[in-house]
């Protein structure tokens, strides 16, 4: 018996929109993954970009449980010496909701190139509208 490996033009790709609002970031950020990564198909390969295309709207709304609002913290570096810079979720949140998820999911994609290609169909944005509407995405339940 063969395996299975589906061809470029057998992978349809399809939009879902997400409402975040009162969602817990960590099983919203799975969630979005599996949907980006395909894994939820059954021709689901972990070579290739199966996955579908995904937008998140109401990123500021999303919710944390326990005291991660001031206790996790994001780390960035300039690359020079003395430039870590540290910011609290909670101040991350109040500036810029939309990285917030979006750092969650990089976390659970892979790092190469399959993984960029995967992150670059998330769409993440803070209100309630997106610019989509083109695509007619569906929306997604939990």
């Amino acid at each position: 018996m063969k395996t299975f490996v589906p061809k470029k033009g057998d992978i349809e790709k399809m939009w879902w929109v997400i409402n975040a609002d009162g969602k817990i970031l960590g099983r919203l950020a799975t969630r979005v993954a599996v949907l980006l990564r395909g894994k939820n198909k059954p021709q689901f390969s972990n070579f290739l970009d199966t996955g579908d295309f995904v937008i998140v709207i109401n990123a500021e709304k999303v919710a944390v449980t326990g005291r991660k609002l001031a206790k996790k913290e994001y780390f960035s570096h300039s690359q020079y010496p003395g430039g870590l810079k540290t910011e609290v979720l909670e101040k991350l949140l109040a500036r810029k909701p939309e990285e917030v998820i979006k750092r969650a999911v990089w976390g659970m994609i892979p790092k190469n190139k399959l993984g960029r290609s995967v992150y670059k169909k998330l769409k993440v944005y803070r209100g309630p509208t997106h610019p989509h509407e083109a695509q007619n995405p569906k929306e997604y339940t939990f």
